[in-house]
């Protein structure tokens, strides 16, 4: 699938990862770009199309798949995280509200969406994850709890929509040098070169993208004697 002459809705388009799909898009001659954020007017980036969209806002959804209807890729990038433990009590407001976030949201636009990508040729989805999907952090439980659950979500999606044509791409990046993990001192990538490797999976129509080593380690450890999700936190996986 070409990325020229497409047009694209991102997520939380407004910084980070997000912003940067947005002008490598640009640059890769995407035809239009819809820009959403919860507050459209930090959307900051020339050439773009800036869109007001909360996808934790059922009504904001389905405003969104109504009134831009030649949507032909959607990027689901929109995320949140939270500190604490799992076993906490304390802790469940916070899972709960980041599941709304960064399971229910991406799974309401696809299904939003998912008529109008048909009507459109097919199209694809993208859907932002993480190496977390199948490792954990301390402290960090409930942000792996909801990229496995988004991954598994994403599974799902990618056999629902294979008939209409519709290309589910599920993206698993480290540690990205965005403002999100600006206190982490680990090594990280650039969101230059993850939205590169994502855009070249789509024009090759590759279903799971591993951007970088922490990556494919943690995969290739999933079908060792020793995988990643049964370490202690802070132990090296081996695949």
């Amino acid at each position: 699938m070409q990325i020229k002459g497409k047009v694209v809705l991102i997520t939380g388009a407004n910084r980070g990862l997000g912003q940067q799909f947005a002008k490598s898009l640009l640059e890769a001659g995407a035809a239009k770009v819809y820009a959403a954020a919860r507050d459209p007017q930090s959307v900051k980036l020339p050439g773009v199309e800036a869109i007001r969209l909360d996808v934790t806002n059922p009504a904001d959804v389905a405003a969104a798949a109504e009134r831009y209807t030649d949507v032909q890729v959607l990027i689901n990038n929109a995320g949140a995280t939270t500190r604490g433990k799992l076993i906490d009590p304390a802790s469940t407001e916070g899972v709960r509200n980041l599941f709304e976030i960064n399971v229910i949201g991406p799974l309401t636009l696809t299904q939003a969406f998912a008529p109008v990508l048909k009507r459109n040729g097919g199209g694809a989805v993208i859907n932002i994850l993480s190496v977390l999907s199948w490792a954990q952090l301390p402290g960090g439980g409930a942000y792996s709890a909801s990229k496995s659950a988004a991954w598994a979500v994403t599974n799902v999606q990618r056999q629902e929509l294979r008939e209409q044509g519709t290309l589910v791409v599920g993206v698993h990046p480290g540690f990205i040098d965005t403002d999100m993990t600006a206190a982490i001192t680990a090594p990280k990538t650039t969101p230059e070169y993850v939205v590169r490797k994502v855009l070249e999976a789509v024009e090759r129509g590759q279903e799971e993208v591993l951007v970088d080593d922490t990556g494919r380690t943690i995969k290739a450890s999933l079908s060792s004697a020793e995988p990643a999700y049964l370490k202690s936190a802070g132990e090296p996986a081996h695949a």
